[in-house]
């Protein structure tokens, strides 16, 4: 124990809120294009939510222009032209009947910027968060299957950042949730770092040694080859049930109960199984070829 606790804190110690802050803060503009105030404000009601506080009602309106008003910037990050005008390439439409389909198009398209683009405007945060949990589930589930393959050299150019021989499992992943915490909070605008997700960073670290455990009994039952699936599967379900957990006390401030928490992930872990099953097959062709 001692051992994979040095193994952590050197993990943690290449962690960058900072550069997570730095990311999600910078301001992203919108420009609307319309034929009348009516369109104009059916946009803006999407981009600037009415219950918003007024100061960040305020910081918001400063970030959507409307074309044809006085002080137009040359240059937004986004254009958005009112339902039924054709817009040029790299513009989208407001979808006025469905806001959810607009909303997953400029997701969709613009991956850097996504960050900012759901710390800013709320009607983004839940599918830009949703992508934040899957990536790094997934990034986990690959690192789990491949570590359970020690005869291999597994392609890990999928993930973003690795730790060396140093890194065990168990470092590795607890990081990677660490990191994920940090990500939802800046995309939900809340504070950012381990002094202010102390909690957060505790309980994601407590959890550790118990997935642990459990995925070496899996794995250690089952013949060659089948052991990386569960073990990849609760690596997936672990991270992603954090993840949705953190969403909820970020976006609602409670807690899952505990009948919520066992939903979520026997959720997670089906998905999770389906996503090791297609890593443990990619890499053992790999083998095979």
């Amino acid at each position: 124990m001692l051992k994979a606790l040095k193994q952590a804190r050197t993990a943690f110690s290449l962690l960058s809120p900072d550069e997570i802050r730095s990311r999600a803060g910078r301001p992203v503009t919108f420009g609307l294009v319309a034929a009348g105030d009516g369109a104009f404000a059916e946009m803006e009601d999407f981009l600037i939510p009415a219950d918003a506080p007024p100061a960040v009602r305020a910081r918001l309106a400063g970030l959507v222009c409307r074309a044809g008003d006085p002080g137009v910037p040359e240059k937004v990050d986004l254009v958005l032209y009112e339902h039924g005008v054709a817009g040029p390439k790299g513009t989208y439409t407001f979808h006025r009947g469905d806001p959810g389909r607009t909303v997953t198009e400029i997701v969709r398209e613009n991956d850097d910027i996504a960050p900012a683009l759901a710390h800013r405007y709320p009607a983004f945060r839940a599918p830009v968060v949703e992508r934040v949990i899957q990536s790094v589930a997934r990034e986990n589930a690959l690192f789990a299957v491949a570590t359970a393959l020690p005869d291999l050299v597994p392609n890990l150019g999928e993930l973003p950042w690795a730790f060396g021989e140093f890194a065990s499992d168990t470092a590795f992943l607890t990081a990677n949730q660490v990191r994920m915490a940090f990500r939802i909070a800046a995309v939900c605008g809340r504070p950012v770092g381990f002094a202010h997700q102390k909690a957060e960073i505790v309980t994601i670290a407590a959890g550790a040694f118990g997935w642990r455990a459990i995925a070496r009994e899996l794995a250690g039952k089952i013949p060659f080859g089948g052991g990386l699936i569960p073990k990849g599967a609760i690596a997936y379900a672990v991270t992603y049930a954090i993840g949705k957990g953190l969403e909820r006390l970020y976006h609602a401030g409670e807690r899952y109960t505990r009948a919520e928490r066992r939903e979520v992930y026997r959720q997670a872990f089906e998905r999770g199984r389906s996503v090791a099953q297609s890593i443990a097959g990619s890499a053992l062709g790999r083998v095979n070829q």
